[in-house]
């Protein structure tokens, strides 16, 4: 069962996190000021996962209810060169990531003479932060090779910690070192800041936005980088839906910048989504990648894992041409899949159980 998985926004102080978080859930929350440490206790808040596909379930059904895949987010307080050593809000700081599961990095990448910057570029305030996580972990790390030298028992777990303090030394993060799945294991004992799944955000001001090229920012070629510019994502938040659309086309820009923030949020988690539907609901159910039919029964009832018979599936897509679930159970096109089945992110569900 999935449940209170979150992303913890993390940057340099008045790189636009708060800002970003106000945006995401659609209202003031998180104190705005232009000076470092505004934010002091995490806010948190829970966030819809932009969805078409169930946008489209709910209209096709005349749903009286649509209810999307959530993803909570954590606004934490800026970090500043020497957290890892308690520096400003440090300890405080640090200990709010490790209760976080992924992380999302804000970097600065808008000119304004009336913020207080306290970083350079967009690649070395990202590198700012990587390296006081870097240095946190090996302090956890230093501590667990320390306290277990002599102690045969632990032998694997002493040999993990040393390759990992290899790569740390490096400067690679946790979650870049090649490891087999039973070291996988053994890593996540460390509970390792670098360890979390990550993504990038750069916050631009409009007119870069409207601009924006990936390959004016210096960042290494696999880090995929999310663009937006938080101040008109918060003021879109204050819009209607249609005024949205407008506001955007006049803008030139496509889609808004947070719901890409919101869905890779959600693909850096590891979930996916699986749908019901009918004239009371229709529903997005969140699961882990790779979760088989039993599991997704038991997200929405542990009695339906209990007592899981079979799933009857179809696709969204082949659903959506039928237009009706009864028709396409007429015309033979619900699947029956049984305990096996890995569910897959475009499913249609009902599932068959024993109370």
């Amino acid at each position: 069962m999935v449940s209170n998985l979150s992303i913890g926004i993390v940057g340099l102080p008045n790189a636009g996190k708060s800002t970003l978080f106000n945006a995401l859930v659609g209202r003031q929350i998180a104190n705005i000021a232009n000076y470092p440490f505004c934010t002091i206790d995490p806010n948190v808040g829970v966030v819809e996962v932009p969805d078409e596909k169930l946008d489209k379930l709910a209209q096709m059904s005349e749903s009286v209810q649509k209810i999307n895949a959530i993803v909570e987010f954590v606004d934490i307080a800026g970090l500043i060169k020497g957290a890892s050593k308690g520096e400003g809000l440090g300890n405080k700081f640090l200990d709010n990531i490790r209760k976080c599961d992924a992380i999302c990095h804000v970097v600065r990448g808008f000119s304004d003479t009336n913020v207080i910057k306290t970083g350079s570029d967009p690649m070395s305030d990202f590198e700012v932060v990587c390296t006081e996580l870097i240095l946190k972990d090996l302090e956890t790390i230093d501590k667990f090779i320390d306290n277990n030298k002599k102690n045969t028992d632990n032998k694997k777990e002493y040999e993990v910690a040393l390759k990992l303090k290899t790569e740390l030394d490096k400067g690679s993060l946790a979650i870049n070192v090649k490891l087999d799945s039973e070291e996988e294991k053994i890593c996540k004992q460390f509970f390792l800041l670098t360890a979390k799944p990550y993504f990038i955000v750069v916050n631009l001001d409009e007119e870069t936005y409207k601009k924006f090229s990936i390959s004016n920012l210096q960042f290494k070629n696999e880090m995929e980088v999310v663009p937006i510019c938080a101040k008109i994502e918060q003021e879109l938040a204050e819009f209607s839906n249609q005024e949205k659309i407008e506001f955007l086309k006049d803008l030139g820009i496509e889609e808004a910048g947070l719901e890409r923030v919101i869905k890779r949020a959600y693909e850096v988690l590891g979930l996916q989504s699986f749908y019901t539907t009918g004239k009371k609901e229709s529903r997005a159910w969140t699961i882990k990648v790779g979760a088989k039919a039993p599991q997704a029964a038991g997200v929405i009832h542990t009695d339906f894992e209990r007592g899981f018979i079979m799933a009857e599936v179809i696709s969204f897509e082949e659903l959506l041409e039928i237009k009706d679930w009864k028709k396409a159970k007429e015309m033979g096109k619900i699947r029956h899949e049984g305990r096996d089945y890995l569910m897959r992110p475009d499913d249609v569900v009902e599932f068959r159980f024993n109370v």
